[in-house]
């Protein structure tokens, strides 16, 4: 099982190059960073996890940005999305932003996506809360077929694009793409575009949700996909139960204010060797 940390990156936070200099020379498999746009003031959405939203939503700097410096200072280290708000993006603009980032990287990309959680945010976008899952899909299925096809197209209700021709490709096909959210709809989407499923520990043991997981992609007729489980208790004895039920990685995340170097190296005796 890897390992790997994630970094709310801001410009309240450590430079994200000295962050992926750290993870990498500590050993850690991969580096992940979070996104929002902006953060509307009214916050008639309520924060996920109750009581006030944390100061950081607000100062996110754009995942893609950030993780090119990152893979400008390190060789090994992946790079992920944790996630990527697909529904606040034009898929064709980020096609490309994937596919660049992938191919500058080496091939290191791992692109983290998401529905989103935030209604007003995604509304100064154009995109209703109510079908951010439908809009989530014809955005990934449009962005596979440009990474897949010399000439590409899509017609679906929420994104179209006419037949194209977009380069550079990524580096790997299929892209990997790991669908976040802890929900049975974030699990199907996993399934059907093939290639990860990223949910977040819950009250739902996990290893009732891999078995779900395997059940629907049975009954679909499709591969499991892998399990990145984010925001994991730094603790050894936990990662060590979910490297026995299979999990392909697990994702600790670094404190988002304060120094986040020596907790880098105090995590590196739990990355595996």
């Amino acid at each position: 099982m890897h390992l790997g940390v994630s970094l709310f990156a801001t410009d309240l936070t450590n430079d994200i190059r000295d962050v992926a200099r750290a993870a990498e020379d500590a050993g850690f498999e991969s580096l992940w960073v979070a996104e929002h746009t902006h953060i509307p003031v009214s916050r008639a959405t309520p924060y996920p996890n109750g009581g006030e939203l944390p100061e950081e939503y607000a100062h996110t700097l754009d995942p893609f940005v950030t993780l090119a410096a990152a893979a400008a200072v390190t060789e090994r280290l992946k790079l992920g999305t944790g996630i990527c708000l697909v529904t606040e993006r034009d898929p064709i603009v980020l096609a490309k932003e994937v596919a660049s980032l992938d191919l500058i990287s080496g091939g290191r990309f791992l692109f983290g996506v998401g529905s989103g959680w935030n209604a007003e945010e995604m509304a100064d976008h154009g995109t209703d809360y109510a079908v951010r899952w439908d809009v989530l899909r014809d955005r990934v299925r449009l962005m596979q077929a440009l990474w897949e096809n010399d000439v590409a197209s899509y017609d679906g209700q929420h994104a179209k694009v006419s037949p194209s021709w977009q380069w550079p490709k990524p580096v790997r096909t299929p892209m990997p793409v790991l669908v976040g959210g802890s929900s049975k709809l974030s699990m199907r989407h996993a399934v059907e575009y093939g290639t990860g499923w990223m949910p977040m520990p819950s009250k739902h043991k996990i290893g009732e949700r891999l078995t779900e997981l395997a059940d629907h992609a049975a009954e679909v007729a499709k591969p499991v996909p892998s399990v990145t489980l984010h925001a994991v208790r730094p603790d050894a004895g936990v990662l060590g139960h979910y490297a026995e039920l299979g999990l392909e990685r697990c994702i600790l995340i670094l404190p988002p204010h304060a120094d986040a170097l020596p907790t880098l190296r105090e995590w590196a005796d739990l990355v595996p060797r």
